[in-house]
């Protein structure tokens, strides 16, 4: 049996659980008249049931499942940004999130400035960037746009920057949600490329959902899958999207 510091990720009976409003309220007034009432009631929703995983350095793993059925959820709790409700996540080493680009700039500073905001925010310093700005900037494609608010780019702009920002250098974790579905094929392709490379070096490990299967197939050597909140399946990659696929032949 692995030793626990032979893993870089580690989801141990990891719950989630969300408080929805049983009715739709149409603004703050409504909600905050109800809730001083005690007429607003909440249900709960499982969107994560007791999954349990470990996954060791350098393990390339695609997370699928049907949409809401808890694999965004479950990238999110392990980059940090969700909190589970129950159970325990330990991951080691630095981690890459690139889950919702864009997240943490500012519509208002240019993309230059927005640079430094969201390389602080991945704990890279300012010297760091200084050395790497130019290679961020050759990456995304967008010299002639650095002085421009990024209130003015488009989504596609904007995903440019944060997947440039965000693998200017090599983390320990990647992990990677939807985030080659935005922007134009070829900006796609580059992002995949720049994956690849992370994945042929052998140390970085990665968590990868996609909505396409197919892609999921082509990078993954493993696969999870999640479906209403509970695992389904874990193994190899083939065995796992073949068993996917089959549901809904």
């Amino acid at each position: 049996m692995a030793h626990e510091s032979e893993f870089a990720v580690e989801v141990n009976d990891v719950s989630m659980i969300f408080n929805i409003a049983s009715e739709q309220l149409n603004n703050l007034k409504e909600y905050f008249i109800k809730i001083m009432r005690h007429e607003l009631f909440f249900k709960e929703f499982k969107a994560l049931k007791h999954v349990s995983f470990k996954i060791r350095p350098g393990e390339v793993v695609g997370l699928v499942g049907t949409n809401g059925s808890g694999k965004s959820t479950m990238l999110k709790c392990i980059a940090g940004v969700l909190e589970p409700s129950e159970g325990e996540i330990v991951v080691r080493g630095n981690i890459a999130p690139l889950i919702e680009l864009g997240a943490g700039f500012d519509p208002e500073l240019t993309a230059r400035e927005n640079i430094y905001l969201n390389g602080s925010l991945l704990g890279y310093s300012k010297d760091f960037i200084n050395e790497h700005l130019q290679e961020i900037i050759d990456f995304a494609e967008l010299a002639d746009f650095m002085d421009m608010p990024l209130k003015n780019y488009s989504s596609g702009m904007v995903a440019r920057i944060a997947f440039a920002i965000a693998t200017v250098t090599e983390p320990d974790v990647l992990i990677v949600d939807e985030t080659l579905s935005v922007g134009d094929v070829f900006f796609q392709n580059k992002c995949e490329e720049r994956i690849q490379h992370f994945i042929d070096s052998g140390k970085v490990t990665v968590l990868f959902v996609s909505h396409s299967i197919e892609q999921v197939e082509r990078i993954c050597n493993r696969a999870i899958w999640i479906e209403k909140g509970d695992l389904r399946m874990d193994g190899p990659v083939a065995e796992v999207c073949e068993a996917y696929k089959h549901q809904f032949a």
